[in-house]
């Protein structure tokens, strides 16, 4: 088993008491600089590292936050940690990672986890299965400085971040509309998301603009948000099997515009001639397609910087925060 360097290995190899050289580690005054000097030398020759435990408990705090997706892969997600990362660790912060895999139960493990961790706060987006965000509230009320993006709840006051979802739905849904398409079906995650309600409420809002009518069979909902290959084409044979088939598609996450390419191909459905597709995708494998669609990129990597600033803010506030942010950062249309 790995045991890392003590002080008290420092001290037996100089000859020296534990206690001269932690306070010649923490180059303090009473130390002379030829101490200082071959504790330091030697230290450096064995790797030592301080004790983050013995430190967080000294300064009542660990240094590090935790951050909650649904998964790496996802390229928003992967551009959002990146975000995340570039403000934590120049601030002196550990990040540690876990993903959901869009689970409930695996959320409320990963929070439990990390709170026992005792990391100093939370940077959460939530599962595709969540509903419930007791878990989450329990912290909330007890102090954990907390922070949603993306995927926000209403009933936990604190800050959030996300992306102006209704906006770039309504762009990506008239863009169809000015292709000339007048059945468009839409492709989004559980009914519950705070985007899946946002994106949807775009959609409906580009349909009346110009009149034409909402239709709830061109409405589906991947519970997983297309995290199982299955479900996504599930959702996309009930479209083309409708007897009044739909001409286009905005579809509200990336997972599901790269899935739902793939069912729309293994099925020799033309892209755009027979169905035109339009999404929300920070990935450029989508230019790899034989028919590259046109999609709602987010600021991801600012987003995540923007929730490490606003938790760092709550962790190192000395007073508690009363008020707090509704960050919301507009989308970018790309038509290809």
């Amino acid at each position: 088993m790995f045991e890392p360097p003590t002080l008290k290995d420092i001290a037996n190899a100089l000859g020296l008491s534990t206690s001269t050289v932690s306070r010649a580690l923490r180059d303090t005054y009473e130390i002379s600089a030829k101490t200082k000097k071959l504790v330091f030398d030697y230290a450096e020759k064995i790797n030592y590292q301080p004790n983050p435990n013995a430190l967080s408990l000294k300064e009542r705090r660990s240094k590090s936050i935790g951050v909650i997706v649904s998964e790496v892969a996802n390229h928003y997600f992967s551009q959002a940690i990146s975000g995340i990362e570039s403000i934590a660790y120049d601030r002196g912060y550990h990040v540690i990672i876990t993903q959901t895999h869009e689970s409930y139960e695996r959320e409320k493990i990963n929070t439990q986890h990390l709170a026992s961790r005792s990391v100093d706060g939370l940077l959460v987006s939530l599962s595709a299965e969540t509903a419930d965000t007791e878990h989450l509230k329990y912290l909330h009320d007890r102090g954990m400085p907390i922070v949603f993006f993306d995927r926000v709840p209403n009933d936990i006051n604190t800050h959030k971040i996300i992306a102006n979802n209704e906006k770039g739905a309504f762009d990506a849904t008239e863009h169809l509309i000015n292709l000339g398409r007048k059945k468009i079906a839409h492709l989004t995650s559980s009914d519950h998301l705070s985007i899946s309600i946002e994106r949807l409420h775009g959609y409906t809002a580009a349909l009346n603009k110009y009149n034409i009518p909402v239709n709830p069979d061109y409405i589906k909902h991947c519970p997983h948000g297309g995290m199982f290959p299955e479900e996504t084409e599930q959702a996309i044979l009930d479209l083309i099997n409708l007897k009044d088939k739909p001409d286009a598609i905005f579809i509200a996450g990336d997972r599901l515009s790269i899935g739902a390419l793939e069912v729309l191909k293994k099925f020799n459905i033309s892209v755009p001639d027979q169905i035109t597709v339009a999404g929300f995708s920070n990935s450029d494998v989508l230019n790899l397609f034989e028919y590259p669609i046109s999609s709602v990129r987010q600021p991801a990597f600012e987003m995540g910087k923007k929730a490490t600033e606003m938790l760092l803010q709550l962790i190192e506030s000395k007073y508690p925060v009363t008020e707090f942010d509704n960050k919301v950062i507009d989308t970018e249309l790309f038509v290809r």
